[in-house]
């Protein structure tokens, strides 16, 4: 008998694959919740409005597109112009026209909201080097930067067409 998977047979995971998959989702989910328990309880802020941050922070002038915004944070545009809402609500950012474009707008960094981001840093990078990197090899790292470089790069295609959360 025959038990070579036939071209309309799904793909289904080995054991070993299995496992990995599992631990894969497993470690990220915990990741990211450890990550945003530690920035409300001391900067009073999710994950995602964190990083919101250090990207204005690292942008010319402080500013960045709201599209780009939304391209660099993996986010759905509303999604960020809901967090973008909130954040200038407490002050850390503000909108403004783009002057190259009439229909867009910039994200800007206030001073007050840079304050909160270097108050919030240090706690931060001590919770991502105690969750990763203080657990990992320098191959180990090396190793993790490759394969998600991989995984983001096939996530991420080139061209028009694709669903990708900045495009709806």
């Amino acid at each position: 008998m025959n038990t070579a998977p036939s071209a309309g047979d799904p793909r289904w995971l080995s054991d070993e694959e299995q496992r990995v998959w599992r631990s894969y989702l497993h470690a990220t989910t915990l990741l990211e919740d450890s990550l945003d328990r530690q920035l409300q309880r001391d900067a009073g802020m999710p994950h995602i409005y964190y990083g919101l941050l250090v990207q204005l922070a690292e942008a010319p002038r402080h500013r960045l597109r709201m599209t780009e915004l939304a391209k660099d944070a993996k986010i759905t545009r509303s999604r960020l112009s809901h967090a973008i809402a909130r954040l200038e609500k407490n002050g850390w950012v503000r909108r403004e026209d783009c002057p190259s474009d009439k229909r867009g707008q910039n994200a800007c960094l206030t001073d007050e909201g840079y304050e909160v981001l270097q108050k919030a840093a240090p706690g931060h990078v001590s919770a991502v080097r105690e969750a990763i990197f203080d657990r990992l090899s320098p191959e180990q790292v090396r190793q993790l930067g490759e394969i998600t470089r991989i995984m983001a790069e096939g996530l991420q295609p080139d061209g028009t067409g694709a669903d990708l959360p900045w495009l709806r």
